[in-house]
């Protein structure tokens, strides 16, 4: 494992619970930026957290926030087309593609995954 991998977070975000995306996701991704825990923090946002995002004002400020601290922030595009979320997410700075290639290449090189 190269010493980049060893040094990277990697974040898949699914769960609509504000409670846990807010103490657990956020709290942790911009600590670990901010701290130096780790130097390089993703979050793939995926599924139903979208919704969840673009429901609720704080959570999008909490994502502009890290954004410009430099926690790296992609979501599913697919998924926010089907949910009808891609403008809001879009306004948090969020980057939007196409992301299952993403997530098999994490896969694939054996990368450490948290999943909530």
């Amino acid at each position: 494992m190269s010493n980049t991998e060893q040094n990277t977070a990697r974040i898949l975000w699914t769960s609509d619970n504000k409670d846990t995306s807010m103490n657990m996701i956020c709290l942790y991704a911009h600590n670990a930026k901010l701290k130096g825990w780790i130097e390089n923090v993703t979050i793939l946002i995926w599924g139903a957290s979208q919704t969840l995002i673009s429901q609720d004002k704080e959570l999008q400020d909490k994502i502009k926030e890290m954004v410009k601290d430099g926690v790296e922030i992609v979501a599913c595009k697919k998924c926010a087309q089907e949910l009808g979320v891609v403008d809001t997410l879009e306004t948090c700075d969020i980057n939007l593609y196409f992301t299952g290639e993403l997530l098999s290449s994490w896969v694939k090189e054996g990368s450490s995954i948290i999943s909530v």
